[in-house]
C-alpha cells in the first residue's frame, strides 16, 4: 500500500487559479525528486485534454503518457486549499492530490484514494482540518470504518452440497480467511440453526467472534430439503457496524417483492449487485461485457471518456470490474469508475436499464473500441 510522507501535505494553501495551484503542486513533486522540471508542461496539457476533477472537491493533477519519461520516482504532492480553487464547469477543488507515476502503479494509487474520497463527509474533513496529521490519516483510510468485506471471493456459486451444516462451514471459513471473523465465529455458526427466509435463502450470524463486518454467500448446485423447506442459498453475515445492513434492506426487498429467484439464478457479479445496488427488474435491463485495452487501463482521462459517453443516456449504468473487486460502481461517477482500478486486458460488465439502455451499451462499445479518446490499441 502506499504511504504518504507529512512532508509531502501542505495545509492551508492558497492560488489565484487552477494553473496556480498546478504549478505549485508540480514545483512540490519536483522539489521532492519526484519529476523533472519540465514536467508541469506536462500537467497543464492535461487539463487541456481532459479536468481531472474527480468530485467531492478533489482534484488529482498529473501529466500525460507522453511526459512519463519526466518521472523520476513515483510520489504524491497533496495540496489543500480551504478557500476553493475553481476546476472549471462549475466545479470547485479543496484537495489537489499531484500525481506523478512511471507506469499503472498510479492505479493503484487511485483506487486507494478514492475509496477514501467517495464519502462526502471525509472529502468535507479534507477541505476543513487544519492539521497535516488529520489530513494524512483520512487520506489513507486511518480515520475510516472498518472495510465492509464484500466481494467476489465470497460469494461460492454451484456448490456441491445436500446440507446446511457445509454451507454453514464454507461460509464461516471463507470470512475467517479474509480476516473478518475468528475461530470462535466460526465455532458458533457451525453449531447454530441459520434462519429460513424462504423462497430457498437461509441465514445466519454469530454474537461473538466478529472482527470487521463482512459477508458471505454460497449457492448450491441444486437445492435440497429441510425439514420439508427449500434451501438454495446460505448468507453469512460478520457485524460490527451498521454496513451489513445495507445488505440485509436489498435481501429483504427481495424477498417481500418475491423476487428471490433472481438471486438463485445470477452468476456471482449479479448476485453481488443484487445485493449492493438498485437493479431494475424490468425486462429491458440489459448487459454487455467489454475489455479495455488502453495501455494504462482507466486512468482519469480514458476514465473521464468514458463517464461522458455515458451521461449522454437517460439509463441507469452501472460498471463492474470482472477482473477486480466485482463491485458494481456508479457509471455517472468518475471517482468511482476510477476507483475500479481497472488495467490493460480487464473485462468490465456494463448493465444499464431505462428507454435507451440499447443505444448506450451500443456507445459504450464503440467508445472503448476506440480507445476512450487516446486511439484504439
Amino acid at each position: 500500500m502506499f504511504q504518504l510522507d507529512l512532508k509531502a501535505i501542505h495545509t492551508g494553501a492558497s492560488a489565484t487559479n487552477k494553473e496556480d495551484a498546478i504549478r505549485q503542486v508540480a514545483a512540490a513533486l519536483t522539489a521532492a525528486g519526484n519529476v523533472s522540471a519540465a514536467y508541469v508542461d506536462g500537467m497543464l496539457v492535461r487539463e487541456t485534454q481532459t479536468s481531472t476533477y474527480l468530485g467531492n472537491g478533489i482534484a488529482i493533477p498529473h501529466g500525460t503518457t507522453d511526459t512519463r519519461d519526466l518521472v523520476l520516482e513515483t510520489g504524491v504532492q497533496v495540496f489543500q486549499f480551504p478557500q476553493g480553487i475553481a476546476w472549471g464547469e462549475d466545479q470547485t477543488a479543496y484537495v489537489a492530490i499531484g500525481i506523478a507515476a512511471r507506469s499503472d502503479e498510479h492505479l493503484a494509487l487511485l483506487r486507494q484514494l478514492t475509496h477514501v474520497l467517495s464519502d462526502d463527509s471525509v472529502a468535507e474533513q479534507l477541505k476543513s482540518t487544519t492539521s497535516a496529521e488529520v489530513l494524512r490519516s483520512i487520506l489513507m483510510g486511518e480515520k475510516l470504518d472498518a472495510e465492509f468485506k464484500f466481494d467476489n471471493s465470497l460469494i461460492a456459486l454451484d456448490v456441491a452440497a445436500g446440507d446446511l451444516m457445509t454451507l454453514q462451514a464454507l461460509n464461516a471459513g471463507r470470512l475467517q480467511q479474509a480476516g473478518a471473523v475468528d475461530a470462535s465465529f466460526v465455532s458458533s455458526v457451525i453449531s447454530g440453526q441459520p434462519l429460513n427466509l424462504g423462497q430457498g435463502i437461509w441465514l445466519n450470524d454469530s454474537t461473538v467472534g466478529n472482527l470487521c463486518s463482512a459477508v458471505a454467500v454460497s449457492r448450491v448446485a441444486n437445492a435440497f430439503d429441510v425439514a420439508g423447506e427449500k434451501a438454495a442459498m446460505l448468507i453469512t453475515v460478520a457485524v460490527t457496524d451498521d454496513q451489513p445492513l445495507k445488505v440485509l434492506n436489498y435481501l429483504s426487498d427481495l424477498l417481500i417483492s418475491q423476487k428471490a429467484e433472481r438471486l438463485l439464478n445470477a452468476d456471482a457479479t449479479g448476485v453481488l449487485a443484487l445485493l449492493t445496488s438498485e437493479v431494475d427488474e424490468q425486462a429491458n435491463v440489459l448487459t454487455a461485457e467489454f475489455t479495455v485495452r488502453n495501455e494504462h487501463g482507466l486512468h482519469a482521462r480514458p476514465g473521464t471518456a468514458l463517464v461522458s459517453v455515458i451521461k449522454q443516456y437517460n439509463s441507469d449504468i452501472t460498471v463492474t470490474n470482472l477482473d477486480g473487486s466485482g463491485k458494481p460502481a456508479n457509471g455517472r461517477s468518475l471517482m468511482k469508475v476510477v476507483a475500479l482500478g481497472v488495467k490493460k486486458g480487464h473485462r468490465l460488465r456494463f448493465t444499464a436499464s431505462g428507454d435507451d439502455a440499447q443505444q448506450a451499451l451500443h456507445a459504450i462499445e464503440e467508445a472503448i473500441a476506440a480507445g476512450l479518446g487516446e486511439g484504439a490499441a
